[in-house]
């Protein structure tokens, strides 16, 4: 379990369809069509897009330990415990 990804793909998803609203209303395609394009499409893209920034966040960071994985009992971790 990530919980990074999961914050993550909260603030993806609003990055990626805000942007895509911007860019539809810029080249003057005004409505609903635009924004229900631009949600589809942000709540398509944002899991993996906070799952890849998740892993560099993490690849990049000397102080994590990615073998702490497989030394978890329990697929559900505490909430006051340390990420897994």
């Amino acid at each position: 379990m990530d919980r990074l990804s999961i914050i993550l793909t909260l603030m993806t998803g609003a990055v990626i369809t805000g942007g895509l609203v911007i860019l539809f209303f810029s080249f003057g395609w005004y409505g609903w069509m635009p924004i229900a394009i631009s949600a589809v499409i942000g709540i398509v893209l944002c899991w993996p897009a906070g799952w890849m920034i998740s892993r560099r966040i993490k690849r990049e960071d000397p102080q994590w330990d990615e073998t702490r994985v497989e030394r978890v009992n329990n697929p559900i971790p505490k909430p006051d415990a340390p990420e897994v």
